[in-house]
């Protein structure tokens, strides 16, 4: 181990909301408003860890509430993918995405202040622009992968472009 201060990451909690619709699987995606990282760009409710004394599913379950008005049984939470993640501007964070097939209330806008949309979409019909570390997160499930890297390039842009190069690496098992 080397000397100094020991490195430290932020740690998100991402709600992937899934229901069946008429096309197959949708997934509850909120379009992020006001003085937020990625305004005008959507993505799935999420939120940090509020301290030492809160898990992941806890805070998973409390952005569910905080955001969307649903309320989660801790039953119903499973992982769905990891992500590691650098934003184009260095900065870097762990986003653990917790899929939730079942909870109480209908989902609704409940921080216009900070998401001024909230609508299903189809898994293989994402909308655009969307925060390019949310949908890697989301592909690297819809293809099976429990983990992935998503290191971003200084230049590249915080919206998921299909022009621009994919900085995802699923990583593969095999997990035992």
């Amino acid at each position: 181990m080397s000397g100094g201060a020991r490195y430290k990451l932020t740690v998100d909690a991402h709600l992937l909301l899934r229901r069946d619709g008429v096309r197959g699987p949708e997934v509850l995606l909120s379009r992020r408003a006001g003085a937020v990282y990625a305004a005008g760009m959507w993505h799935l409710p999420s939120g940090h860890l509020d301290g030492p004394h809160e898990d992941l599913v806890e805070a998973v379950i409390r952005e569910g509430r905080e955001e969307t008005g649903v309320l989660i049984d801790r039953g119903d939470v499973s992982h769905a993918v990891t992500v590691h993640h650098r934003s184009p501007f260095g900065g870097a964070r762990i986003g653990v995405f917790f899929e939730v097939r079942r909870w109480t209330g209908e989902p609704r806008i409940t921080e216009p202040h900070l998401c001024d949309a909230m609508a299903w979409h189809h898994v293989d019909d994402l909308p655009e622009p969307m925060v390019a570390y949310c949908r890697a997160g989301l592909e690297a499930h819809r293809a099976g992968h429990p983990f992935a890297l998503h290191f971003q390039q200084p230049g590249d842009p915080i919206a998921h472009l299909t022009e621009a190069p994919d900085r995802t690496e699923p990583m593969t098992g095999p997990y035992h």
